[in-house]
């Protein structure tokens, strides 16, 4: 398996609720692809450098994790399709292969 970072940010609510449903789909869908999350990290709220969708800030998650090349796909076609994520980029981590 390869190492893989993944980064996200979802609208900053009065809630947590659309940060724990975008959290929960992306660790099931790890999970359903029998790959292995390393760590999860909350990066709290930050501006966005340009405004997206009419939103200036969003709270950011950064997740770690190992899965097969072919298991990215499916990940990213998940993440398109959920609403409470605005953008998210996955990246290969070769040092941590």
């Amino acid at each position: 398996m390869k190492a893989y970072e993944l980064l996200y940010f979802v609208v900053p609510t009065a809630d947590d609720k659309p940060k724990k449903i975008a959290q929960e789909r992306v660790e099931s869908t790890i999970k359903k692809l029998k790959g292995k999350i390393d760590n999860i990290e909350d990066q709290g709220r930050k501006a966005l450098a340009y405004e997206v969708d009419g939103v200036t800030d969003g709270d950011y998650m950064l997740v770690d994790f190992h899965c097969e090349p072919e298991g990215v796909a499916e990940l990213n076609r998940v993440l398109r399709l959920t609403v409470e994520v605005q953008r998210h980029m996955i990246v290969a981590r070769n040092d941590r292969d």
